[in-house]
């Protein structure tokens, strides 16, 4: 049976879930403790069992059974530990995670950006970089994967607008979601975030960049992560950080911190992020038609009721899962036809002009 020490590990996020799932791993080599991925760059990962951190490398035989099933090792997971007698620390086996958020890259692909998280605090400035229509975006991906989304609105104490934005904020979004405004540099913001912060609960700081995440992160940890100015004219950030890390909590729990995000696309179904948007799928029941589109038909109970700019944010982030559940074919498919409907158009303009 794999070693662990429940109660040291429970400072990393360990829960009896997690060890009830590492108990039914293979049975593992003499010596295979159980630790957690605190920083992955490509093939290099350091863990963290309890006591100390190590450099590890996964097996060759680990990485290609995740290859097979199209995973792939990333900050947060569980794993079996297992030291060598030349001292090198080797990844053997993975828990498998009890949630994950993740993202599709423009071909497809799938990106893990964090494992068994509880909560997302989803990190956005009260500055020019403010924008609900993201937030509604980053809200509904997190919750398609089971994540609770918390808002934390940053920058309180120098945007002019701030209580407008925040007044837009909780106008619009769900009132299950907490909306928490924070100035990141006062330690008012840990008394705000206390209610997620508890031995065995793991956070993910996800945002653009220059939103404040690694400001937050020094105020609610020992952290000493580097930060940066925003530009003047957009309000955002310069990429302070580059790698997802992982910090403890001095009132127990830990946080991932992530570099700042420009896309996040959908990695869930179209009926899994619909879901996410209550207000529309309540109301769609109301509509005349059953198939209803929410665009020009008569009877539309959405249309009335819920706000224009929230209604096309919810219709993009529908044509954004369904392009990410194509295959690369039908993507090329798709791609190929829309080039010719812009042919056709330029010629038709051409023979208008002639």
């Amino acid at each position: 049976m794999i070693e662990l020490d429940f109660e040291t590990l429970q400072a990393l996020g360990l829960t009896h879930t997690i060890a009830g799932r590492a108990a039914q791993l293979a049975p593992p080599d003499a010596g295979t403790r159980l630790a957690r991925v605190t920083e992955s760059q490509r093939d290099c990962f350091t863990l963290h069992d309890g006591r100390a951190e190590l450099q590890a490398r996964a097996l060759p035989r680990l990485v290609q059974q995740l290859q097979a099933t199209g995973q792939l090792l990333t900050i947060g997971d569980w794993v079996g530990m297992h030291v060598d007698t030349h001292g090198q620390a080797w990844i053997v086996d993975r828990v498998a995670p009890v949630t994950q958020i993740a993202r599709r890259a423009n071909d497809g692909r799938r990106q893990p950006l964090a494992s068994n998280v509880d909560a997302a605090l989803l990190v956005m400035g009260l500055d020019a970089d403010f924008n609900a229509r993201r937030m509604e975006r980053y809200i509904a991906m997190v919750r398609a994967c089971d994540v609770a989304p918390v808002v934390v609105l940053t920058k309180l104490d120098i945007a002019p607008l701030a209580q407008v934005r925040i007044a837009e904020m909780y106008g619009r979004l769900p009132a299950t979601v907490p909306v928490l405004p924070v100035n990141a540099l006062s330690r008012q913001a840990c008394t705000e975030i206390g209610p997620w912060l508890h031995a065995g609960q793991t956070l993910v700081l996800l945002g653009s960049s220059g939103a404040g995440k690694s400001t937050l992160i020094n105020t609610l940890t020992d952290a000493s992560q580097s930060t940066g100015a925003v530009r003047r004219g957009d309000g955002r950030g310069r990429h302070t950080t580059t790698a997802r890390s992982m910090h403890l909590c001095p009132q127990g729990g830990c946080i991932i911190d992530t570099p700042g995000m420009r896309t996040f696309r959908p990695d869930a179904e179209a009926e899994t992020l619909a879901a996410t948007f209550e207000d529309v799928q309540s109301l769609s029941q109301q509509c005349r038609f059953r198939d209803c589109r929410h665009e020009s038909e008569p009877g539309c109970a959405v249309r009335v009721h819920v706000d224009a700019d929230r209604l096309d944010n919810y219709k993009k982030l529908m044509r954004d899962a369904q392009r990410g559940e194509m295959s690369a074919l039908e993507r090329i498919e798709q791609r190929s036809k829309w080039k010719a409907i812009g042919k056709a158009g330029s010629q038709r303009a051409r023979e208008k002009r002639s």
